[in-house]
């Protein structure tokens, strides 16, 4: 899957991005499709997408690779202890200072982000030009997409408010997920054996329908969140304010894993997946997770908005990393 267009090979970037900003732009001047429910609503479609993207993806997943890969344990430690703990923890500092506040919707958004997991694609296909340890991010990446489905909810659990004014019920939420996600997703995995190799061939078809899915939900999404006035406090000043932070954030845990993988004296391949897999967060699992976890609130564009936001940068950074690393190796021969 070429995650990297031929027009701007550098910079990560490909039409995606833009249809990003595209539907935010429709959510704004047209929310009313998005506002509809029903069978055949774009809210509904997104939700049969969702089950749909979950099983194309068990297709193409073999747990023997997987298991092959197991025993590099201090690999795996630094990218899942970054993913699902270091990076929610760092948010959680800041809790104070802006939770009970005016801006305790965007801290909420950025904490979502911290708990979500690695991308799958992307991360691997990073690793792959930049020369690192391709099973390990492959390992890493769909470990995380997996765990990520229970641990998210858990970790978003302890702030989202419920009904009634309490936390929020986590049983509902892992029902939902159970058929939405984990049913679907185990059955595409007890069918690899017979349509895996059809689906791997087809991952580009593939990616353009989960990219598909994913536009609706953001559209929405942001339609629900523009009609009912939830960014009307929020000014330019405060949208540059929350993409230095996330870039901050970016450099804050890139350093670390840096720090992580020297001390455990790993090789280059494998600070190279580390990187690429311990830094970025998946708009697939965010997207999925928002629906899932924010159904009923109408501030749910809101709290997505740094998901989107990082989500571009990461493409565009890793995109650079990616070019210095391969450039690094074929120095150094």
């Amino acid at each position: 899957m070429r995650l990297v267009s031929v027009k701007f090979p550098k910079a990560g970037i490909d039409w995606f991005t833009p249809a990003l900003l595209l539907m935010i732009l429709f959510g704004w001047l047209f929310p009313g499709p998005g506002l509809k429910t029903g069978m055949f609503s774009i809210k509904q479609l997104a939700g049969y997408g969702i089950s749909v993207i979950f099983f194309l993806y068990g297709l193409r997943l073999s747990l023997g690779q997987l298991v092959k890969c197991a025993a590099h344990w201090k690999l795996h430690l630094v990218i899942q202890s970054v993913t699902f703990i270091i990076f929610p923890l760092l948010i959680l500092i800041f809790r104070k200072f802006f939770a009970d506040g005016e801006y305790g919707e965007i801290w909420l958004g950025v904490f979502f982000l911290a708990a979500l997991p690695s991308t799958v694609s992307s991360a691997v296909v990073m690793v792959s030009l930049a020369g690192g340890n391709i099973p390990g991010a492959v390992f890493n990446a769909t470990f995380s997409s997996i765990a990520g489905i229970l641990i998210t909810p858990l970790w978003m659990g302890l702030f989202i408010q419920g009904s009634g004014g309490t936390g929020l019920e986590i049983l509902p939420v892992f029902t939902r997920l159970a058929y939405q996600i984990l049913f679907p997703l185990a059955a595409g995995v007890a069918l690899h054996p017979w349509l895996g190799d059809l689906a791997i061939r087809k991952k580009d078809f593939t990616r353009y329908f989960d990219q598909s899915v994913i536009l609706a939900i953001v559209y929405s999404s942001f339609s629900a969140s523009f009609s009912s006035g939830v960014f009307s406090g929020i000014g330019l000043p405060v949208i540059l304010l929350l993409m230095l932070a996330l870039l901050g954030l970016f450099a804050l845990v890139n350093l670390l894993i840096t720090i992580f993988v020297r001390r455990a004296g790993l090789p280059r391949e494998d600070l190279i997946a580390a990187l690429f897999c311990g830094s970025t967060k998946s708009l697939m699992h965010g997207s999925v997770m928002a629906k899932v976890l924010f159904s009923n609130v109408a501030s749910a564009g809101l709290l997505l908005l740094p998901v989107l936001m990082y989500h571009a940068m990461q493409l565009a950074l890793t995109g650079m990393m990616s070019q210095r690393f391969a450039a690094g190796k074929s120095k150094h021969g």
